[in-house]
C-alpha cells in the first residue's frame, strides 16, 4: 500500500488508544454516530490495502484463489455503490436543505462519486482478466492501489469536512447514517444479503463495539450473526488466510 495512506491516521470504529478502550468497557458506551457510513470507510479501506496483495500472491493453478479474489472484489464494488446511494439519494438532500453551505462540497462529493464509480467498474474489467492470468497480477494491482489513494482523499474530506457538521443537523437519535438504515438500503435495493454485508462492516472490529452495533439491529441479524460471521472467515479465509481466534464473534 503507498505509504502516504498511512502517514495519517484516520478515525476508526476499531482502534483506540488504550486509555480510551478502558474507559469504553468500564463505563457506559456512548453511541456511535453515524456508525453504518464509518464502517463503510473502515472496511473499504481495509480490503483495498489487502486486496493488492493478495493478487500479486496468485500463483498460476491457483484459479480457485483467482475466483475467490474476483467474487470479493465484485462485492466491495457492489458495496461502495450501495454507499453512495445511500449518501447521494437519502443523506445529501436533508444535509443541502438544512445546511446550505455545505451544496457546493456536496456537489462535489456526489460528482466525484460518480467518478469512483466508474473508476472501480474499469478496474473490475482488470480484475477479471489478472484473476485468470498471473502475468496481468502486479500491473492490476498497481491499479488497486491508484485507486485506494483516490478513495482515500475522498473518505478523508467527508470525515474531516461534512461528518463534524452532520453532527448539528441531524439529532442524536436520527438513523441517518446509522447501521440499520444502510442494512434496509440493501434489502430495498437488492443488493448486497444481509449477511454478507454485516460481516464484510463488521470483520476487525473489537467484540464489544460489535455487540453494541448489533444491538441496534433487528433481532433476526443478532440471531444470525455468528453463523454469518463463521461463514464470511471459511469464505475470505482463502484470501487472506484463517482468521485469528480472537476475532471470533462475540459471546
Amino acid at each position: 500500500m503507498p505509504s502516504h495512506l498511512v502517514s495519517v491516521a484516520s478515525p476508526s470504529l476499531s482502534a483506540r488508544p488504550d486509555s480510551q478502550h478502558r474507559r469504553a468497557v468500564d463505563e457506559e458506551p456512548e453511541e456511535v454516530r453515524f456508525a453504518g457510513l464509518r464502517l463503510v470507510y473502515e472496511a473499504l479501506r481495509r480490503d483495498l490495502a489487502r486486496l493488492p496483495n493478495a493478487l500479486r500472491l496468485i500463483q498460476p493453478g491457483e484459479d480457485e484463489k483467482g475466483e475467490a479474489l474476483l467474487r470479493h472484489w465484485t462485492f466491495v464494488t457492489a458495496m461502495l455503490t450501495c454507499h453512495h446511494e445511500q449518501q447521494d439519494t437519502r443523506i445529501w438532500p436533508i444535509v443541502r436543505r438544512f445546511a446550505p453551505e455545505l451544496r457546493l462540497l456536496l456537489n462535489w462529493l456526489e460528482a466525484d462519486h460518480h467518478n469512483l464509480d466508474h473508476s472501480f467498474t474499469r478496474v473490475t474489467t482488470l480484475v477479471r482478466i489478472a484473476s485468470r492470468d498471473a502475468g496481468s497480477a502486479w500491473p492490476v494491482a498497481y491499479a488497486m492501489d491508484d485507486l485506494a489513494a483516490r478513495l482515500e482523499t475522498h473518505l478523508r474530506i467527508e470525515e474531516r469536512q461534512l461528518l463534524p457538521r452532520m453532527e448539528r443537523v441531524f439529532a442524536d437519535t436520527s438513523r441517518v447514517g446509522s447501521l440499520p438504515e444502510l442494512l434496509d438500503l440493501l434489502r430495498s435495493a437488492d443488493g448486497p444479503g444481509t449477511a454478507d454485508a454485516l460481516a464484510w462492516l463488521l470483520d476487525g472490529v473489537e467484540p464489544a463495539l460489535v455487540e453494541r452495533l448489533l444491538a441496534e439491529c433487528d433481532d433476526d441479524v443478532a440471531r444470525n450473526w455468528p453463523h454469518w460471521h463463521a461463514t464470511y472467515q471459511r469464505c475470505t479465509g482463502l484470501l487472506w488466510g484463517p482468521a485469528d481466534a480472537s476475532d471470533g464473534p462475540a459471546e
